[in-house]
């Protein structure tokens, strides 16, 4: 005896719920076999193949929905979503608005429409976004997903505070929004030179996003940024290194000793000191939970070991040449100035290929 329908449906639901959207379609289609014009089935159906990114199918689906039901709202809302992952963004303003007109009073209507109109590249388009999500938080004040579209149009806009403010209302509704946790994050960051900690709490935000979502790309590029900017920040101590040896080093060899003692230890302060003040900066601001995430990401990273080598070679090699002083100064250049042209040069190839590595939502912003 097979399963009744609804139940057939209700196993199915669950299934898609914890992500087995295969196994949710197959239902969903059994289900479809025995009443094919099931708009509530349909629609469930053309949600499995959106999750599993074969979104013309997912369209043809939607569309059978809504011919078997014209003013169902699920259909409209399904349909704005695939016609939005297809790029298809007219259209998917036209069913948003549509959905928002069958349905004013659900949240879900605005949001689908802020999440569309948020995708333009005009600048009126992105405040009715706005407004959008503002009515969606009106309408439903318990959902993080509303509070989170307002963050992320506020954000767009330039509304930085009232961003913040979503986001973390975002996330006392939902602590585990990977989203919102990255997008927090972001605000941190712009404001690194200005508030302590920034720096920190953007890193944490960044790791917790990644942690609460394996396939968050976009955390992992943020963290991966965070890296290349710890390397390439010392590039400065490398090459004001660099310079000091330089001019210590060769005056104990071509000057009178005493005046030589002094610019060399002039010279050996600079070196020394700068690297002790830039280890000492980045242990204070990187906490001991942060440093493994960051170094796990950092050597799976070309750029940032890229960078990082350079800058250590020029480093190393300022050391040497203070250390062993005595030796001809010809043998210092030959090895010095490459690097130091190295350092500079790979800052901007690294940088480059950092932004390579970008996901397509973060090149567009």
């Amino acid at each position: 005896m097979s399963p009744a329908p609804d139940r057939v449906l209700d196993r199915a639901d669950a299934l898609f719920d914890v992500g087995r959207y295969e196994q949710a379609a197959a239902l969903a289609a059994q289900h479809l076999a025995t009443d094919p014009d099931d708009a509530v089935a349909l629609v469930l159906l053309a949600r499995c193949q959106h999750r599993l990114g074969r979104e013309g199918e997912a369209l043809d689906t939607v569309e059978r929905a809504l011919r078997a039901e014209p003013d169902a709202l699920p259909g409209w809302l399904m349909r704005t979503h695939i016609l939005l992952a297809l790029k298809r963004h007219e259209e998917a303003e036209r069913a948003a608005r549509h959905a928002v007109e069958l349905a004013p009073q659900y949240w879900g209507s605005h949001y689908a429409l802020g999440t569309v109109l948020d995708r333009s590249v005009r600048t009126e388009r992105r405040r009715e976004a706005y407004e959008a999500a503002r009515t969606a938080v009106t309408l439903a004040p318990e959902e993080s997903d509303a509070h989170f579209l307002v963050g992320l149009t506020a954000q767009r806009t330039g509304h930085h505070r009232i961003a913040q403010q979503a986001y973390e209302t975002a996330l006392r509704l939902d602590p585990e929004s990977s989203e919102a946790h990255n997008n927090l994050s972001l605000l941190h960051l712009r404001r690194r030179w200005f508030r302590r900690g920034a720096w920190t709490k953007a890193a944490e935000g960044f790791v917790e996003s990644a942690a609460l979502d394996m396939n968050d790309r976009q955390a992992r590029y943020n963290l991966e940024t965070m890296a290349w900017g710890t390397a390439a920040g010392a590039r400065w101590v490398a090459l004001a290194g660099y310079l000091a040896t330089l001019f210590g080093s060769g005056a104990l060899r071509g000057g009178p000793v005493d005046d030589g003692l002094v610019t060399y230890g002039i010279a050996l302060v600079v070196l020394v000191g700068g690297w002790a003040g830039w280890a000492l900066w980045n242990v204070r601001r990187i906490p001991t939970r942060l440093r493994r995430p960051l170094l796990l990401v950092a050597r799976n990273c070309r750029p940032v070991l890229a960078m990082a080598g350079a800058v250590g070679l020029l480093g190393l090699h300022s050391a040497v040449s203070m250390a062993l002083w005595t030796l001809e100064a010809s043998a210092f250049r030959v090895l010095g100035y490459p690097l130091f042209w190295v350092v500079i040069i790979t800052y901007w190839v690294s940088r480059s290929a950092l932004q390579r590595r970008a996901p397509t939502s973060e090149r567009g912003r």
